[in-house]
């Protein structure tokens, strides 16, 4: 039972990882489609988001909620240039960045968790016999 709980975790976060690269790659692929550009203003840094705020060509204001994509490197009160999808402004990421950018974290998420469970099934495992 356990060994089935660690394996089903692992692979779910495996799955979730490998989801997350295909959603880059649809976002950088509709930017890139609808490609608007514009200089942004680094509002704010968390944890989970980086807030940044842009006009567009016709005086609209926009500030994603979800933030701006591969935002690595930025600090509040930076200027940055940003791509958009001139259908969709909230979908902004950094000029010149794109979902390469996101193959190095998820992709040592996955070896992590595969480090982890390994050793963890096997223990199970052997523990059973």
């Amino acid at each position: 039972m356990g060994a089935r709980v660690v394996l089903g975790l692992a692979a779910a976060l495996t799955l979730l990882c490998v989801a997350l690269v295909f959603a880059a790659i649809r976002n950088d692929r509709a930017i890139t489609a609808n490609l608007g550009t514009a200089n942004a203003r680094v509002e704010q840094v968390s944890f989970d988001r980086t807030i940044i705020r842009y006009e567009t060509p016709d005086g609209v204001s926009h500030s994603p909620a979800n933030g701006v994509l591969y935002p690595d490197g930025l600090a509040e009160g930076d200027l940055v240039w940003i791509e958009y999808d001139v259908t969709d402004p909230e979908l902004a990421r950094v000029a010149g960045r794109t979902w390469v950018l996101t193959l190095l974290p998820l992709g040592t998420t996955i070896l992590f968790t595969w480090l982890v469970a390994g050793p963890l099934l096997w223990w199970l495992r052997s523990r059973r016999r």
